[in-house]
């Protein structure tokens, strides 16, 4: 690993500012050739995601890998909002690691499977590359409206699972409590997804396990932006601004509610989610003066 100082570090989101919340895949050229050069300026990227690591492995590191990464870099990938992480280096991912302890119960899984299969596999699927968690997406076959008609339905059912389970679990409101008098997971619904999760899952631990990463390899940079498409996504800006950092966030769907926060927030101007997040790494590329 490099030992200078880098100039910036970044903490990004995948779906929405990365990948296209349409395509889930990335589909802005310039997002890959843009983190290529950052990555060769020594700039520590961390991809914070509630995705998982074969997702990051297949539309995020092949594709850079691909389009050719430099010889030295700083990368790394926190899945599953943090139950999941590894480097990323000159082969691709490294060695996974799963915290066992905030996964769901194999039991809860299956049936949370076996509810998509039978009740609603016309408008999404059940993601099997998770690791922890337990995800259901939309089809992208299935346009935004049917898929949020059935999205509600879903987690109704998926609620009364945990509960059904004696798992204390919280959505919205709601809350049911296990024996212990405790709610130690909880429903996160996003645009094309719905995540049943461990409370312990939040993208500010993820954050500080990407820095500590980042702090073994060299200087840590003082300036940092954090990039993401949902409310929780401020928590990795919370995170650095908590530990002393200069840091803003980019917010690249603002219109679901900007927060107020003691840092900057940042929208790149009516863009949204990756044609925002595209131009917020080109910004960044010629700040630098990388082109």
């Amino acid at each position: 690993m490099p030992n200078s100082a880098s100039p910036l570090g970044l903490l990004l989101d995948v779906d929405g500012p990365i990948a296209s919340p349409v395509t889930r895949t990335i589909a802005t050229p310039s997002i890959l050739t843009d983190l290529i050069a950052l990555a060769a300026a020594n700039v520590p990227i961390a991809f914070i995601t509630g995705r998982s690591a074969a997702f990051i492995r297949e539309q995020v590191v092949a594709p850079l890998l691909e389009e050719g990464l430099p010889t030295t870099f700083r990368m790394y990938g926190v899945c599953e909002k943090g139950a999941v992480w590894f480097p990323i280096g000159g082969d691709g991912i490294g060695d996974v690691v799963v915290d066992a302890s905030v996964a769901l119960p194999v039991a809860v899984v299956d049936e949370l499977r076996q509810l998509v299969h039978d009740d609603f596999a016309d408008t999404m699927f059940f993601d099997e590359t998770k690791q922890a968690m337990a995800s259901v997406e939309q089809r992208t076959d299935v346009d935004g409206p049917a898929f949020k008609a059935r999205q509600s339905a879903f987690n109704e059912a998926a609620f009364s699972v945990l509960v059904r389970h004696g798992l204390g679990v919280s959505f919205d409101d709601r809350v049911s409590v296990d024996a212990s008098g405790a709610a130690p997971y909880r429903l996160d619904t996003t645009i094309i997804s719905t995540d049943i999760e461990s409370v312990k899952l939040d993208k500010n631990h993820a954050a500080k396990r990407a820095l500590a990463f980042f702090a073994e390899g060299g200087p840590l940079p003082h300036l940092w932006r954090s990039v993401g498409d949902s409310r929780s996504d401020y928590l990795m800006a919370d995170h650095l601004h908590e530990a002393g950092y200069d840091v803003a966030h980019v917010d690249v769907r603002p219109l679901d509610g900007m927060l107020e926060r003691p840092y900057p927030i940042i929208v790149m101007g009516e863009q949204i989610h990756d044609e925002a997040g595209a131009s917020f790494l080109d910004y960044w590329v010629a700040r630098l003066g990388l082109r």
